[in-house]
């Protein structure tokens, strides 16, 4: 579950709708996507840091100016890619070397879980206008060398390097094993949970290779069914429920040289993540995050890969958790800029190879979001100084003076910089209008607008699609929450109309913000022009208000967040348009469990809900996301016994419908169905929909068309 992204906002991102006012239908709405937002993307910066290159529609690799916007020269001509591999074949993704005298092709990609991928590998050399394939079969997580003569690559849980010089292939680790031992690559709760994917790191000068190995042996695993066939196919992997065993790291480090493999130091304690590695700016140095099983503590190692020793340079502890903020900036002087929450804000930090303290570079109270990129001067980052509810880019000097607003204060900024951070390009958007895409100079002047969405956002206004406008209120114990609400632009007097609530609510999660989102605007507009209102609050433990205010629900998960959803509903219910009996409450995973204690626990204030794949105890979810929040069962057990829906399902009044895909390797459909045994028990009767060999996101085909008539005839039917 992350923070920051949610399944129904990243997979209705291409979603916009036109036609009259009126008239538009859901099949407009899922099935097409005529309408969409046109975007910028498919692009590099180029290593001058005066050109970037991207992709045209017959597979060209141009380079363009930053300054003229005008192509320069073709980079690769797609009609090469046409003649080696027919006329229709097209490549998924694409990787210049940092000499940019190669590239290499990913085709025939195919997903493993939520951001992990295998495909086949081709190299093309730019000169000799030649292609090789890297391996004569698929392979995981393939990069170039820093000095692109070479390509390390993962093919069954073994790190290989591929010489291009001579083709050869040299195999690194010998004892991969599937759902026993990888190298090199992410085990399924780090992937899902840590963001981490590639487990192995080039240094600099291309001599040494470090990689992460997972011993995930001891791991239990979990069973899914792949319906279709006569018989239905299982498929076991490994996922560590809380409590329970998790994979055992080492770290280790192999030697181009000498062709030796060295063990790094990181402790006698089994029992811990590593869920960062990165090389420093010296060769032999590495450094390695390590953390606590319950994850509030973390250390910051420099390892001697000559020797394998290591240093412990920096701890921080927090009393509840570690926010996950596990990247290290390195500077040319091999210092190292890092985010932390210690002074009760998230901010940036600079320290010294050896862990020492040089500055706290941003201070205030507001939250520090990225860093975006930073060089021996300055630091460019996104802040949300303006506003809980706002994202701004800014520059400021290393030593905390001169700091610049980059971008509009209101809305929300986003920015990829040039090599040499001369330029950037910032999407820019607010809560009513999608995305501009534009490029900078790094003092914040404007160069050009690249894409307006002009044509999108008249066809917005003929829409007369209404405007979502924020609110705050205070809960009976004077809380203050921030909310967000659509509705009929007119509303006759003495009409009470029914309220659709959205809901999420995951720790450091945020819904309520100044930022386009195609919930609000299509979906939530067909409910709209449909007689409902719509609306969204952010509770207590959401991000963006600091961390006393983020992490107050450690070891209660769905307490607060409960009783400031019914807070909402009879917030929303004293309102003179909205009839107080017609409240119903929407979410997918953490909002799917939301609903699940809203139905359960707020009986009198909602009468109905649709749950996506909820989680309906915390004892079935994984470990490095549950005990992050919750501690393990043993340690807090009246915590997850109060957190979980399962406990109060004699107390469901109105009508609920769950839905589950039966291949969520995420969140099990083991959640759902334990729930209606205890529904069954209670002699509650509730609606069911399943979606055979979908995963967590639910989609494919005509799928999500398909979830959303039947979540809106639901709530059409019964609120």
């Amino acid at each position: 579950m992350k923070k920051y992204l949610f399944p129904l906002l990243v997979l209705l991102g291409f979603l916009i709708q036109t036609g009259n006012a009126q008239d538009f239908t859901l099949e407009d709405i899922f099935m097409s996507k005529k309408f969409s937002a046109k975007s910028f993307s498919g692009y590099v910066h180029l290593k001058d840091g005066e050109r970037y290159a991207k992709i045209d529609k017959d597979l060209n690799i141009i380079a363009y100016s930053y300054k003229t916007g005008e192509k320069d020269y073709v980079l690769f001509a797609g009609s090469e890619f046409k003649k080696e591999f027919g006329d229709s074949s097209v490549y998924d993704n694409y990787l210049l070397s940092n000499d940019e005298s190669k590239i290499l092709f990913y085709m025939n990609t195919e997903a493993i879980y939520r951001t992990s991928s295998e495909y086949n590998c081709y190299v093309y050399d730019i000169n000799s206008k030649q292609f090789s394939p890297v391996y004569d079969g698929k392979i995981q997580l393939a990069v170039f060398s820093p000095d692109a003569k070479k390509i390390s690559f993962i093919r069954d849980n073994n790190l290989f390097i591929k010489y291009l010089g001579n083709n050869e292939i040299v195999q690194i680790t010998f004892d991969g094993k599937i759902n026993e031992i990888i190298n090199g690559k992410a085990d399924w709760v780090y992937e899902e949970e840590f963001g981490l994917r590639t487990g192995y790191d080039w240094s600099a000068d291309s001599k040494n290779l470090a990689y992460i190995k997972f011993d995930e042996s001891n791991v239990k695993e979990y069973y899914l069914q792949v319906w279709g066939e006569l018989y239905p196919q299982l498929v076991k992997y490994k996922y560590p429920k809380a409590g329970e065993d998790n994979s055992v790291v080492t770290v280790h480090s192999y030697n181009l040289e000498t062709k030796k493999t060295t063990n790094i130091e990181i402790g006698d304690e089994k029992d811990i993540y590593i869920p960062r590695i990165k090389w420093t700016k010296d060769g032999n140095l590495l450094s390695v995050i390590r953390l606590n099983r319950l994850q509030n503590k973390m250390d910051v190692l420099i390892s001697d890969v000559t020797t394998g020793n290591s240093k412990v340079i920096l701890t921080e502890t927090n009393e509840r958790y570690i926010d996950e903020n596990y990247d290290l900036n390195f500077t040319k002087e091999n210092n190292f800029l890092m985010l932390s929450d210690k002074s009760g804000f998230r901010h940036i930090y600079a320290y010294d190879i050896n862990g020492n303290f040089i500055n706290q570079i941003t201070k205030g109270n507001y939250e520090v979001i990225s860093i975006n990129k930073s060089d021996d001067e300055k630091v460019y980052y996104a802040s949300n100084e303006p506003s809980p509810l706002r994202k701004a880019l800014y520059s400021i000097n290393s030593d905390g003076t001169g700091k610049k607003l980059l971008s509009p204060e209101n809305g929300t900024s986003n920015a990829s910089y040039s090599q040499s951070n001369k330029y950037f390009f910032m999407s820019y958007n607010n809560a009513n209008s999608p995305n501009e895409i534009s490029l900078y100079e790094n003092s914040g002047k404007l160069i050009r607008v690249i894409e307006d969405n002009a044509k999108l956002k008249e066809t917005m206004a003929e829409n007369k699609f209404v405007k979502r406008t924020f609110f705050t209120f205070k809960t009976s114990d004077g809380t203050e929450l921030n909310g967000l609400i659509m509705k009929p632009e007119v509303i006759n007097e003495n009409e009470k109309l029914p309220v659709i609530m959205y809901v999420y609510a995951g720790p450091g999660s945020q819904l309520v913000a100044d930022a386009y989102s195609p919930m609000d605007y299509v979906w939530a507009q067909y409910l709209v022009k449909n007689g409902y209102i719509f609306a969204v609050v952010d509770g207590r433990g959401t991000g963006g208000r600091g961390q006393d205010f983020e992490k107050m629900n450690y070891m209660k998960l769905g307490q607060n967040e409960t009783e400031d959803q019914i807070e909402a509903a009879k917030y929303l219910g004293s309102l003179s348009y909205v009839d107080k009996n017609r409240i119903g409450i929407f979410g997918w995973s953490y909002g799917g469990y939301m609903v699940s204690l809203c139905m359960t626990l707020g009986a009198d204030y909602f009468k109905t809900g649709v749950g996506v794949a909820p989680v309906t105890d915390w004892r079935y979810y994984d470990n490095i996301y549950t005990e992050r929040y919750m501690r393990r069962p043993v340690d807090n057990p009246e915590g997850y016994k109060t957190g979980s829906p399962i406990n109060y399902a004699d107390k469901l009044k109105g009508k609920l419908l769950l839905m589950h895909g039966t291949e969520d390797d995420n969140v099990h459909m083991q959640n759902t169905f334990d729930f209606i045994t205890a529904l069954t028990t209670a002699g509650k009767q509730i609606d069911l929909m399943i979606y055979p060999n979908k995963n967590h996101s639910i989609f494919g085909g005509n799928t999500r068309f398909m979830l959303f008539s039947k979540v809106t005839e639901y709530f059409f039917k019964n609120l």
